[in-house]
């Protein structure tokens, strides 16, 4: 009996026939000297029937990992035999993007700005293109992010609590620690939860700079995902090695003072209570004051600036069972993805 052919996936009044793909542009705005801003979104709709995914990138503009992660992502040979449909778009906030903000240019952050509306301010009419045209036709959805500039993060998966699927797809995913959190007022994992879309909300490395751990991380998550929801051939994707760590609340250190800050720990780093993470000192070397870890935990955000004001956030900790068990699994996950990379050399460049 001959299989019925899927229908033709429409986005932006373009078809995307069935077992092929397309870059599409989604009219945004019109800049002030008439250069015309779109959303460009890969349409890639596979020949067979399957779940419909998005990944997504550039929220932030100065969040640039996330548009490596899909770059690399959409090279990958499995998705030529996709089942289902992805939609992947590496630059939302193509605004920021080009200007090296995390904002939109009326200095308004698009992760506050869901679900948006065709008329409000630039901010709210890119969150409701966005949310009505991409996230609404999707099954689940992956988002990417970084810490912000002048910062860096662990690759984590953030979920929120409650949803049995979405854990056990941040488990799949494998990244080294799995943190739930709260769903803010205006961010897209809200407006998409409301829609009844959940999101994986993968957070890594530094805002403006690559990093190539957290985007081998990264890639390797979504395309296990892929895997899991049987969109994609097993070939090529490797399994985590370790089983990631899940953290359950965290903890902010703060600069006690400004100063110069010498820092001894790193993202990734596993602490005990009481540890010094780094000194403040002052420019003559006069006054010292230490930070001290408040729990014991896995680092999985700092600083990296030395330059430090009074009341600064410079350590993120995540709680865990056992720090024995969580240095073990970081230190695994690690060494994974330093012998067992996904892409040549010459690919990734």
């Amino acid at each position: 009996m001959t299989q019925k052919k899927r229908a033709d996936f429409k986005l932006g009044g373009v078809m995307v026939a069935a077992g092929s793909r397309q870059t599409i542009d989604l009219p945004v705005s019109v800049l002030a000297d008439h250069t015309p801003v779109s959303l460009s979104a890969h349409v890639i709709h596979g020949a067979k029937d399957g779940p419909t995914v998005f990944a997504s990138a550039g929220v932030h503009g100065d969040e640039v990992i996330g548009v490596e992660i899909l770059r690399r992502l959409l090279q990958f040979d499995g998705l030529n035999r996709l089942r289902g449909t992805l939609i992947v778009v590496p630059i939302v906030n193509t605004y920021g993007f080009l200007m090296r903000s995390r904002y939109l240019p009326d200095r308004r952050d698009l992760n506050r700005s869901f679900p948006g509306t065709s008329k409000g301010s630039l901010a709210s009419r890119l969150a409701n293109i966005f949310l009505e045209d991409i996230v609404e036709r999707c099954d689940l959805g992956i988002d990417l992010h970084s810490a912000a500039i002048h910062r860096t993060n662990l690759p984590q998966i953030r979920v929120s609590k409650g949803s049995e699927r979405l854990m056990e797809l941040a488990q799949v995913f494998g990244p080294p620690v799995i943190l739930t959190s709260g769903l803010r007022e205006g961010s897209l994992r809200q407006a998409a939860q409301e829609k009844g879309v959940e999101v994986l909300l993968y957070e890594a490395g530094e805002g403006l700079r690559f990093d190539e751990m957290a985007v081998r991380a990264g890639v390797a998550g979504i395309l296990r995902v892929l895997r899991h929801l049987d969109m994609v051939a097993a070939k090529g994707i490797a399994k985590p090695k370790e089983q990631p760590v899940f953290c359950a609340g965290s903890s902010w250190v703060r600069a006690p003072a400004g100063g110069l800050i010498r820092i001894f720990k790193g993202d990734g780093d596993v602490v005990e209570k009481g540890e010094t993470l780094a000194v403040v000192s002052d420019p003559f070397g006069e006054s010292e004051a230490e930070l001290l870890a408040p729990i014991s935990g896995v680092i999985i955000g700092r600083a990296v600036l030395p330059v430090v004001n009074e009341g600064d956030a410079i350590f993120h900790i995540a709680s865990v069972g056992s720090t024995q068990e969580t240095e073990d699994t970081v230190e695994g996950l690690a060494q994974q993805l330093e012998l067992d990379p996904l892409f040549d050399e010459d690919e990734i460049i």
